[in-house]
């Protein structure tokens, strides 16, 4: 009898833990939540954050605060989240520019791999190429043909090493061969202006921030990154299919949580993420600004970022991009 009480005893404290998590689960959230964007105001990783943490905080019923913490490819805010507590209550919004960081920096003082999981995908972005109309160049390949013709004369607008608009950069500049300067930005709106007045050249921006200066005209739209032309600019091509081989970028963002964080409360934002994404009113919103959001399993949404990790590693070993 003693024993049959002791065995039940013992099971008790082993599933405890687990009736505890899925009690915490299903009081989550229970006050506002935290989102750092590691990115400045403006970009397209802040924008699409915004529209769908919105519809989220109204699915959980409760506020989720962004909060924008932006320098040095992102790297900057996703340290500050690493050291938070993974209670649920912290989060991160990050765009591919996560999945190269490792491959760049060799002391970083969190681990992208190690420190987060995936919760889900937020959104998918084709960058476009834009230049001022002022610099009198019509097409990609008078681009390319002028600078090959003046080797780092153009300059090119960056939220960073790193960042996601840097790599489709680079992998523009090396597929085309030619050199360029990188100028750096905090944020997506301070590299706009500047690319609008003229004062830096070129900028492979995320189409959801550039789109509204394109119609308007103050900005040219020279090619989009995306393997596919860009639903919202149809008539623009894609560099692949002008002839730049392997300079295709993907650009997404999505919702990273604390590794250590409960995976019932990750699996309960993946759902009420994926039901904000399919909501009509935020679709038509996403498709306003050029993004695509099918909905994805947290497990599904690792996996890629997993894969991406290891690509952009081999990229950058390629390429001998590293920072210190």
């Amino acid at each position: 009898m003693r024993l049959g009480r002791a065995l039940l005893s013992a099971l008790v404290l082993i599933a405890l833990p687990t009736v505890l998590s899925g009690a915490q689960a299903a009081d989550w959230p229970t006050k506002p939540v935290r989102v750092v964007i590691p990115f400045g105001a403006g970009s397209a990783t802040d924008i699409i954050p915004r529209i769908v943490f919105d519809e989220v905080g109204k699915e959980l019923g409760q506020q989720f605060i962004i909060e924008n913490r932006g320098g040095a490819g992102g790297t900057i805010g996703e340290a500050m989240v690493a050291k938070a507590d993974p209670d649920g209550y912290t989060f991160l919004a990050a765009s591919s520019a996560h999945a190269i960081a490792p491959a760049l920096y060799s002391k970083l003082t969190y681990s992208p791999k190690d420190d987060f999981t995936g919760v889900g995908i937020l959104g998918n972005v084709p960058s476009v190429m834009i230049i001022s109309p002022s610099k009198g160049i019509k097409t990609l390949k008078d681009f390319v043909a002028q600078a090959k013709a003046h080797p780092n004369k153009f300059t090119f607008a960056t939220l960073g090493v790193g960042s996601a608009v840097y790599l489709a950069a680079e992998r523009f500049r090396l597929s085309a061969g030619y050199e360029a300067l990188n100028v750096p930005f905090k944020g997506g709106a301070e590299a706009l202006t500047e690319i609008i007045a003229g004062r830096v050249d070129y900028y492979f921006c995320p189409i959801a921030t550039a789109l509204p200066y394109i119609k308007e005209g103050k900005l040219l739209a020279l090619a989009v990154s995306s393997p596919t032309r860009a639903p919202l600019l149809p008539d623009v091509p894609t560099t692949e299919e002008l002839g730049f081989h392997d300079s295709a970028s993907a650009f997404w963002i999505g919702a990273f949580a604390l590794a250590k964080t409960d995976k019932a409360i990750v699996e309960k934002l993946n759902a009420a993420i994926a039901k904000a994404v399919t909501n009509p009113d935020v679709k038509a919103k996403l498709a306003k600004i050029g993004a695509d959001t099918p909905p994805m399993s947290a497990a599904a949404f690792e996996k890629q970022v997993q894969t991406d990790f290891a690509t952009y590693a081999e990229f950058a070993k390629k390429t001998g991009m590293k920072l210190n």
